[in-house]
């Protein structure tokens, strides 16, 4: 084959890259042996070290399940997560949409150290300009945290609810009002009633458009 495996190495392989995408941990040679049905250790044993000298893997035989996973530049694989995106979010005037209403678009794959420990992620791709200040710009990618609180100043995707609109802005509840607070000194903020605003998220990350 173009890659020099065989299949037997291709299916430790992938078996590799599912347990510890599944386990947080590599799995043992057994573990190896019985998930792809391989006749012996001595057997993964022999595969393992082809997938090592091929700069697959790295492996250090005096501590139990250390099998690291390695780029083609040699270096251990990051982790990523994947994470939906689901449609576009106003940084202006805003636009109908609901994350708990919308299909995924696209997904996206971050590594760990983006999502920050993280966990059900979304992303939705900026149009306007009202956050530049905060260097959210049109066509960014904004990846938030399901919230339905913020504290003030945050960065959150706000859905007014008579409108049926989401914006992102910054969050300042101020009585029985909220003030949706765009970055962008030419923009004035948006005054709502607090019942009439709901988080939907706090943002996590930025990938820019360009």
């Amino acid at each position: 084959m173009s890659d020099g495996l065989s299949e037997k190495q291709r299916d430790i392989l992938r078996f590799l890259e599912q347990f510890i995408a599944e386990h947080d941990y590599p799995p043992s040679i057994r573990d190896i042996q019985q998930g792809c049905s391989i006749s012996s250790t001595s057997v993964v044993d022999y595969n393992l070290k082809r997938l090592e000298e091929k700069g697959l893997i790295r492996r250090d035989r005096e501590v139990s399940r250390a099998i690291e996973l390695l780029n083609r530049q040699g270096e251990r694989r990051r982790r990523t997560v994947q994470v939906p995106l689901l449609g576009p979010i106003a940084a202006g005037i805003p636009i109908p949409t609901h994350p708990d209403s919308v299909a995924p678009l696209d997904i996206i794959e971050l590594t760990e150290e983006q999502v920050r420990g993280k966990a059900n992620l979304f992303a939705l791709r900026v149009q306007g300009t009202s956050m530049i200040d905060a260097l959210i710009n049109d066509g960014d990618i904004v990846i938030l945290e399901p919230r339905q609180t913020a504290d003030p100043g945050e960065v959150v995707a706000a859905w007014i609810v008579d409108r049926g609109e989401t914006t992102l802005k910054k969050y300042y509840p101020e009585g029985r009002k909220v003030r949706l607070q765009p970055m962008n000194s030419t923009m004035g903020p948006i005054m709502e009633d607090a019942s009439n605003v709901q988080v939907q998220g706090r943002l996590v990350a930025t990938i820019r458009s360009f």
